[in-house]
């Protein structure tokens, strides 16, 4: 499924641009497909990178509560940055998404942290996310 690992990439790349720039993460979407299709250098932004991205921008305040609640002595604003959007990235296709195990998704979302961040980082988002997997079942019941 590489299309799909670029996909997460990329959604990933907008979430960490937005935060840095302070801006809405869907005007930064909106830039990148702008950009995709006004420069044949760009490659295209994919429908799941739209749907990571768009999904994430709905659910927004639960993820960043959800991440400060059970990060353990680490506050959002205080996480780096790029460590923050994975996790942030990573908790919405986890608790939102169905499609992908989510095996699969904690998987990603280390090596993004491996590819992306310090050495500590994958161990930091593995544990974080590991737990937000186990309390699936009650954040989705909490949501309904």
């Amino acid at each position: 499924m590489a299309a799909r690992n670029t996909a997460r990439k990329r959604a990933f790349q907008i979430l960490f641009e937005a935060d840095q720039r302070g801006a809405d993460v869907l005007s930064v979407l909106a830039d990148w497909v702008r950009h995709s299709r006004n420069d044949s250098r760009q490659p295209p932004v994919s429908e799941y990178t739209m749907q990571l991205v768009e999904g994430y921008a709905d659910h927004v305040r639960r993820i960043d509560e959800l991440i400060a609640q059970y990060a353990v002595d680490w506050t959002l604003d205080r996480m780096p940055v790029v460590d923050r959007n994975i996790l942030r990235l990573g908790a919405f296709e986890l608790i939102w998404m169905d499609e992908t195990p989510d095996a699969v998704v904690l998987d990603e979302m280390v090596q993004l942290a491996k590819e992306f961040s310090t050495d500590d980082s994958p161990a930091f988002v593995n544990g974080l996310l590991g737990r937000l997997k186990n309390l699936k079942p009650s954040l989705r019941r909490e949501e309904a």
